[in-house]
């Protein structure tokens, strides 16, 4: 009997073994993302937060997502569900029983999808009002 080839995917699919769901998840490591925890059909918690770790064979550490950090534990789910979106970055759909996190990238300034007011953006300074001066002070001497 033959060993059957290793499975692929394409932009989209669903992998339970730990190995592809930490290559999978390590593009997310020190970035910002939004997250939505939702159990069932219901929204439980949101956020956007900056993932800190991605630990695996360490059961003991506990996943979280808050706005400072995320810890992503491998063995905290079942599976990982991903997608390609048409901006070409992964939606990613951590799932334990009826309980899923959905984790994005976040948009990243100007240009981004988000018109909320809490989206990140580079912050602008109108200097349009402002004008420089130079003070010149007096040449003062030690020997004087």
């Amino acid at each position: 009997m033959s060993t059957p080839p290793a499975k692929f995917f394409v932009n989209q699919g669903l992998v339970s073994s730990r190995t592809d769901m930490l290559h999978l998840l390590r593009p997310l490591l020190k970035q910002t993302v939004t997250y939505r925890y939702l159990r069932g059909r219901d929204v439980v918690a949101h956020g956007t937060g900056w993932v800190e770790r991605i630990v695996t064979d360490s059961p003991d550490i506990s996943s979280y997502f808050t706005p400072l950090a995320i810890t992503l534990n491998i063995d905290s789910f079942e599976h990982l569900e991903f997608e390609t979106r048409p901006d070409q970055l992964l939606v990613y759909v951590l799932v334990q029983g009826d309980e899923r996190v959905i984790v994005e990238f976040a948009p990243i300034g100007p240009g981004g999808d988000d018109p909320s007011p809490f989206a990140p953006r580079q912050l602008a300074f109108d200097t349009s009002d402002y004008v420089q001066m130079e003070l010149l002070g007096l040449d003062v001497h030690e020997d004087d």
